[in-house]
């Protein structure tokens, strides 16, 4: 797996690294420490979105580095964090983006569960679902490729492991993750500096803690009280989501309520859109996520849809029902 990843990088010199349309703290971190660990290899190298880095992940340096804008002539593709057509879809749909990727070696980093990707080109993959992070994914390829890991690396692959894992705290960390932050720390990652910029950008102003409220009083609860949602429609997302991200805002305490075993927070978009991002307490998110084509971890997945959002909430329903009950049957 390593050995053909690492065969890719060394026959390209001009490489695009390429983020999924829902950046998180991972998928950002985890495109810069590739970038810095390619530039140190040797290879120019250029970050792309589809979208625009959200505020609250400002705090990660060289986010401004990521460009919207589609590059042209690069030999490589990467692809982090993501398997997913649907994560794709505005990066697919520009004039070139697609013909490039299907003509072009495509390598992917990534943690989440295999499910099958629905790509319209075969790429190169590099997964392993036991990782906490796709930035624990380059970690691992770094060392076997023989990389030097500078201080801005491991300062963005630690912030990357640091997110996906909410602070080494989420039931997919294992012995390995904390060994992993531990050698970045090593190697130059400063977390006291990390977590005070981020709490500056965490900071929020008397509005977003209003809305917070609003969001709250918005949660419905569902099969006996195991299963939370909460919608969170265009109107926010316009307003609320570039300072910070709505469904971040609530889904965890969704999760701590005694009798919740699913919390989801639902948001909807003017094209018809439909995102799912679960939190379980039970090994069951990438199962419901499944359901409609997502997929993730056991306890964190998330899923995009185009469909009516009645039938969506109401097949939600019958999923994490199905998944419970499974879960139970086979406890």
């Amino acid at each position: 797996m390593f050995d053909t990843a690492k065969n890719l990088i060394d026959a390209a010199q001009k490489i695009l690294i390429i983020q999924p349309e829902n950046p998180d703290g991972d998928s950002l971190a985890s495109a810069l420490a590739l970038e810095d660990l390619l530039a140190e290899y040797g290879k120019e190298v250029t970050l792309f979105c589809a979208i625009d880095m959200p505020k609250y992940l400002r705090y990660i340096n060289g986010w401004d580095r990521v460009e919207k804008d589609w590059p042209v002539n690069h030999d490589l593709a990467i692809i982090v964090d993501t398997t997913s057509a649907l994560l794709l879809q505005q990066t697919l749909a520009i004039p070139g983006a697609r013909s490039f990727l299907e003509t072009h070696p495509v390598l992917i980093f990534d943690h989440h569960q295999d499910n099958g990707n629905d790509l319209p080109f075969t790429p190169t993959l590099v997964l392993d679902s036991e990782a906490v992070s796709a930035s624990q994914v380059i970690y691992a390829f770094a060392k076997d490729a023989g990389m030097s890991i500078s201080p801005v690396a491991a300062e963005a692959l630690f912030i990357g492991i640091q997110a996906d894992s909410l602070g080494l705290t989420t039931q997919s960390t294992t012995p390995e993750s904390y060994q992993v932050a531990a050698d970045l720390v090593k190697l130059g990652a400063v977390p006291s500096d990390i977590e005070g910029r981020r709490r500056e950008f965490m900071k929020k102003p008397a509005d977003i803690l209003a809305y917070k409220g609003a969001l709250i009083s918005r949660i419905e609860y569902d099969l006996d009280g195991t299963l939370a949602t909460v919608h969170i429609p265009w109107e926010d997302i316009q307003e609320y989501s570039d300072r910070y991200n709505p469904s971040v805002l609530v889904l965890e305490e969704m999760r701590l309520v005694d009798t919740v075993e699913v919390a989801i927070a639902l948001k909807t978009y003017p094209d018809g859109k439909v995102t799912g991002k679960i939190r379980t307490n039970a090994p069951i998110a990438h199962h419901i996520a499944g359901y409609f084509g997502g997929g993730g971890h056991q306890y964190a997945a998330g899923f995009k849809v185009f469909e009516d959002f009645a039938t969506v909430r109401t097949e939600l329903l019958t999923a994490a029902q199905k998944a419970l009950d499974e879960y139970k049957d086979a406890a």
